[in-house]
């Protein structure tokens, strides 16, 4: 059990990131001081948001220089603070060229650094962590191996590897490496955050993150011959932030969290779009054949692999732990996709 103090301030690491971003202006919006750590601050493309938030809440937002693979970089921002949470960690899965380099060294490497800095100052109590569904299972079909085909904080992915499932397994070993750096001291403890999907707004008008390339795929027709039949986990990036949060300050707060709003077929995303905008975008209306899925698959960054293990398989997420310990309510899909449809066409992205 930890109590954190709200006086002080809070470390968001990766700050500018998708989810990153929605911490800081909910903890902003609460009163809270915040530290957000980012790869650059020359680089004012990929923080404008931020900087418009440092603007409106004067002197509650402090940005910080930091490098997942330079060692101590996150020294200076967790000096003196009891809360860190650690977002910070590449996620593509599509045009990866090299898996060690571009995913599990940034994963592996920066949850260390910033471990080794929270183990350093002897202030911080808690580590939140976002991790990922990735790291409970690799492909749908490993849900054929579970109790119930449903999984749980109790399972972890074993079957992703540095050629099948490389994002995944970045986020397994990132995972399990937090949990062995925690398990060698006392002093500050892990709540971890395993979001499936996560759609819904974002806070800036960056096209490089892969929710955000997801949307633009579904509504700007790169589907409408039709989509491979399979099941995924999605969640509102808002409720993510605020999970996050609440792992922070809820003093019982402990272990994994699946935080997912529901499964449902890709199909099911192109159906709630079609029923609020109408036929304002070229949407698919089909599930691809398995087999044309193998032919063109891989032009999309789906291996024959990928599509062997998910098209057409089971999927099942419990959340109800999520819901317990944190006492999160996940909002309906239907506003998590009308409002990403909405934040997209004002951001002028389509």
């Amino acid at each position: 059990m930890k109590s954190i103090n709200p006086e002080l301030p809070i470390v968001v690491t990766g700050g500018s990131g998708y989810i990153a971003s929605w911490i800081v202006k909910y903890l902003l919006e609460d009163g809270k001081q915040v530290r957000a750590t980012v790869r650059s601050l020359k680089d004012t493309s990929k923080i404008e948001h931020l900087l418009e938030l440092k603007e409106k809440f004067k002197d509650k937002l402090s940005l910080f220089e930091a490098d997942l693979m330079v060692d101590g970089s996150f020294d200076k921002s967790i000096e003196g603070v009891e809360l860190v949470i650690h977002t910070a960690s590449p996620f593509f899965v599509a045009g990866v060229k090299n898996a060690q380099k571009q995913l599990i060294d940034p994963a592996l490497q920066g949850t260390k650094n910033v471990l080794e800095s929270c183990n350093r100052i002897s202030s911080v109590k808690r580590v939140v962590l976002t991790s990922s569904v990735a790291s409970i299972f690799g492909d749908n079909i490993d849900s054929l191996q579970v109790p119930n085909q449903t999984f749980t904080e109790e399972h972890w992915n074993t079957t992703s590897n540095l050629t099948h499932q490389p994002y995944a397994y970045s986020k397994t070993l990132a995972e399990k490496e937090a949990w062995e750096i925690q398990k060698k001291q006392t002093r500050w403890d892990l709540v971890v955050i395993n979001p499936s999907f996560v759609m819904g707004p974002s806070l800036s008008k960056r096209l490089d993150g892969t929710s955000v390339e997801f949307m633009k795929n579904m509504l700007k027709g790169v589907f409408r011959t039709g989509v491979p039949d399979t099941k995924m986990g999605f969640v509102d990036v808002r409720d993510v932030a605020k999970a996050h949060i609440l792992a922070g300050f809820t003093p019982n707060a402990k272990g994994r969290h699946i935080t997912s709003a529901e499964v449902m077929p890709m199909l099911g995303v192109a159906k709630i779009i079609k029923e609020n905008f109408g036929n304002k975008y070229s949407l698919p209306t089909g599930n691809l054949p398995k087999a044309l899925v193998y032919v063109i698959g891989p032009f999309f960054g789906l291996s024959w692999g990928y599509t062997k293990n998910n098209i057409g398989q089971p999927l099942n997420l419990n959340n109800e732990y999520s819901k317990i310990d944190l006492r999160i309510t996940y909002r309906p899909l239907k506003e998590t996709f009308i409002d990403h449809v909405n934040q997209m066409e004002s951001s002028g992205l389509l």
